[in-house]
């Protein structure tokens, strides 16, 4: 499961990367495309701004068919305060620019699974696919407007894969 969550990371990290360029977050000193997974980053107290945060939430398994399917449910949580020039009175556009750099990253919704565990990454014998994204309504925190869109990612083991 765990090629199939790296490579849907990602796939969508550079995919953010070519469609926003200035979407980005700095993590430990170190400034890359404004996509993290929560699981492997230190624990805050609130989310980052202006950041799209995987959290892997739900795992299935299908073992009826030739080879095992795995569904694993990522819940993608983003929030704007809008910009500081603006006085955070754009946080509704900001959030709408966000929503549509989802939209635009998650599409074409599969990709080549790959093994980043060795350098370079290795092409695995299978695609992942993901479904599209499912929005929750705006919330509101304070100066925060947040959402949460979750996909379904689907991977089949392949032999020796843990």
């Amino acid at each position: 499961m765990q090629n199939a969550k790296d490579t849907f990371y990602v796939t969508l990290r550079n995919r953010l990367a070519t469609v926003n360029p200035n979407r980005t977050v700095v993590i430990r000193a170190v400034t890359r495309p404004g996509i993290l997974i929560e699981e492997a980053e230190a624990r805050t107290a609130e989310l980052p701004l202006d950041t799209f945060v995987f959290r892997w939430t739900k795992l299935a398994v299908d073992t009826e068919l030739p080879a095992v399917l795995a569904q694993l449910t990522c819940e993608i949580h983003y929030a704007t305060a809008g910009t500081q020039t603006n006085g955070g009175l754009d946080r509704g556009r900001a959030l709408e620019e966000m929503d549509n750099e989802l939209l635009q990253i998650l599409c074409p919704a599969s990709t080549a699974k790959m093994n980043y565990t060795q350098a370079p990454p290795a092409q695995m014998g299978t695609c992942i696919f993901w479904s599209q994204a499912v929005f929750t309504p705006t919330t509101i925190t304070r100066e925060r407007l947040g959402r949460v869109a979750t996909v379904n990612v689907f991977a089949f083991q392949e032999q020796g894969e843990k």
